[in-house]
């Protein structure tokens, strides 16, 4: 049964379940012991036993599910829906977060067998089954829809073909629901009694509690489809359905016109084709083209119709009023499926410059909407659905700040999420970009080690994704800790150029266009960054960066007004306050200088701020002639400021 003897090979067709335990790493990370415990239970006491029952074998256990092969796809179908109506029984007294609840694939393929497993294409689709189910609910393929014809009693809702990972075709997939699934058999008393273990839960911290309660909500929003809330039709119907709304799809309907001087109509159809290209430039986002979504100019809007003729979750609809040299654009985002407004914004702008304010509102709008898309839908990070925990509350330990303690936490759990899917790209370039930002921030013991590991990580993540914005600004980052400037601005630039409203990726090609030279094009990407985040925590460093500017070309006035702007958003940022010493200094207002240098030292933590000498040998300053720039500027100011040479 070896590769080189095809002819000793064992096939046969079989229907193949596939099941796993949903959000099992979060319910693991709550109670270890109990979960396994109830698990084991379940497994003991209905699952495995059904199995038996309908004639099926378990292929093998997978510690949170298992795999099981059936010679009849009635008995496979029939075993899957007494197993969630007797999970929906035993769960009936646990509370919702402390529940086991299975997602269930089932397929019908030509498997290779071997005495302790099977393997093949049949194998891989009902695992990708599997992981669209919601948890309660089955999954089906469209083969094991027509097998079972009217056999069975049990309604399916029509998901459409699917594209899913590793099989060259789509899958037509069909979906019992959880509900549904629950109750497509009558109550029944169990032969025995549900099972929970008399285990007082572990105690975790309110924040933890509500870090996880969130990646579970998360999660159930995050199945690459998901069923519309339609009653589910029986699958035996001839009437063809729509097709299944992508995770990130969206139509932009025009903007109504609400100006006095019908005339104006060229501006809201101005807005809305701009917003449609702009987001369309969001990674994995579908929008519906211009020409087909003015098919529904001057129509009453009903957006769940919408959404079901155009295979979309979502609508974005709005108004353009003129009056005079004023104008007021609304838009509002709304969830096709169940007719509920997500996000809504108003801008009321001045028209003296019409493109550049065209330009805003479109850049505003993508930027804002594809925010609240991400977080309501978020591309998938990972394929492992048990990674995923790991990858949200590593992202919350990482946006906690800047610490060792915070680094280590967020690297750890970045690697158990590796750990589950080696090839996440979204695990590799948070790990690889929290190691860089250790190095960044002088929080790591070992740069060298680190920043290696951080390239092999994000290599990785570019060789699977070449496209992926993120993973090009993760390398920009580690190319500017080494000192690479011109080749991480070139990395930036790739962010840019596949999402223009990217704030990181404009903030740092301002940097690195200002230590490269070219200083006059950096404020405006600053401020175009401002522009498109103006609530961002970050803000104070931007402010600080375009007042830096200032400051080399020897505006002080401008510079201090800048730096004087950062202190407001930031007052323990200790860079503001150096700023602003050398920028007092520089003007001879020796005392306010003196002052902010005092601050310096109140907020350093080590001695990195304390001489002229320590800080040109802990930074970079740029090429040579940016170098002499702040010579002249900068470390001037610093030394009338009273920072000592050595």
């Amino acid at each position: 049964m070896r590769a080189g003897s095809p002819d000793r090979v064992d096939r046969r067709l079989a229907a193949i379940l596939a099941a796993d335990v949903a959000g099992y790493s979060r319910l693991m990370a709550a109670d270890e012991e109990g979960t396994h415990e109830r698990l084991q239970a379940h497994l003991a006491e209905l699952v495995e036993p059904k199995i038996a029952e309908h004639r099926g074998r378990i292929v093998k256990n997978t510690g949170d599910g298992l795999l099981a092969e059936f010679a009849s796809v009635v008995n496979a179908v029939r075993c899957a829906a007494e197993m969630q109506r007797g999970m929906a029984d035993r769960n009936s007294s646990v509370p919702i977060d402390e529940r086991i609840e299975f997602r269930i694939g089932i397929n019908l393929g030509d498997v290779i067998v071997e005495e302790h497993d099977i393997f093949g294409d049949g194998v891989n689709v009902a695992a990708r089954l599997e992981g669209l189910a919601e948890p309660g609910g089955i999954c089906i393929s469209g083969n094991v829809r027509d097998h079972i014809g009217d056999r069975l009693p049990y309604a399916f809702e029509d998901m459409g073909e699917q594209s899913v990972k590793n099989i060259a075709r789509p899958v037509r997939v069909y979906a019992s629901r959880p509900k549904v699934a629950s109750d497509l058999l009558a109550p029944r008393t169990l032969t025995s009694a549900p099972h929970r273990p008399n285990i007082a839960g572990t105690a975790i911290g309110a924040a933890v509690t509500t870090l996880l309660l969130i990646a579970a909500s998360v999660w159930w929003l995050w199945p690459a489809t998901k069923p519309s809330p339609a009653t589910p039709v029986a699958a035996a119907t001839s009437i063809a359905q729509p097709p299944v709304a992508p995770r990130l799809s969206i139509v932009v309907l025009p903007f109504t016109n609400l100006s006095d001087d019908p005339k104006q109509q060229y501006f809201a159809d101005g807005v809305t084709e701009d917003l449609t290209t702009d987001l369309s430039r969001i990674e994995d986002m579908l929008v519906i083209s211009r020409n087909t979504a003015v098919t529904y100019r001057n129509k009453p809007v009903d957006t769940r119709q919408i959404g079901r003729e155009l295979g979309v979750r979502y609508v974005l609809e709005g108004a353009v009023q003129r009056s005079d040299n004023q104008v007021r654009v609304t838009a509002q985002l709304i969830d096709a499926a169940t007719d509920t407004h997500l996000w809504a914004e108003r801008f009321d702008r001045d028209i003296s410059d019409l493109f550049a304010l065209q330009s805003e509102i479109t850049s505003r709008l993508a930027n804002t909407l594809g925010v609240e898309l991400i977080a309501a839908e978020a591309a998938r990070p990972t394929e492992h659905p048990y990674a995923l925990d790991y990858i949200l509350r590593g992202r919350a330990a990482f946006l906690k700040g800047p610490t060792r303690e915070n680094f280590a936490e967020a690297i750890s759990l970045f690697e158990r999420a590796l750990a589950l899917d080696p090839r996440s790209v979204e695990a590799q370039t948070d790990l690889a970009l929290a190691i860089v930002n250790r190095v960044l921030d002088r929080m790591t013991d070992s740069d060298a080690a680190d920043l290696a590991r951080a390239k092999g990580l994000v290599d990785q993540a570019l060789v699977a994704s070449p496209r992926s914005a993120r993973a090009h600004f993760v390398k920009g980052q580690l190319l500017r800790v080494q000192g690479r400037i011109e080749e991480a601005l070139f990395e930036y630039e790739t962010v840019i150029a596949s999402d223009r409203n990217s704030v990181p990726g404009l903030v740092n090609v301002a940097r690195c266009r200002m230590l490269t030279g070219s200083l006059d094009e950096a404020i405006p990407l600053m401020e175009q960054a401002i522009r498109l985040s103006p609530h961002n925590p970050y803000n104070g460093n931007y402010f600080a960066s375009i007042g830096t500017v200032h400051l080399l070309q020897s505006r002080s006035d401008e510079a201090i007004a800048w730096f004087e702007k950062a202190r407001s958003a930031n007052p323990e940022l200790l860079s503001v306050h150096l700023n602003l010493a050398a920028a007092y200094g520089l003007k001879g207002e020796t005392e306010r200088a003196a002052t902010e240098l005092a601050e310096v030292r109140r907020l350093s933590l080590d001695d990195r701020h304390s001489s002229i000498a320590r800080l040109k040998a802990n930074g970079y300053w740029g090429v040579p002639k940016v170098l002499a720039l702040y010579e002249s500027t900068y470390f001037a100011g610093l030394r009338k400021a009273g920072m000592p040479e050595e």
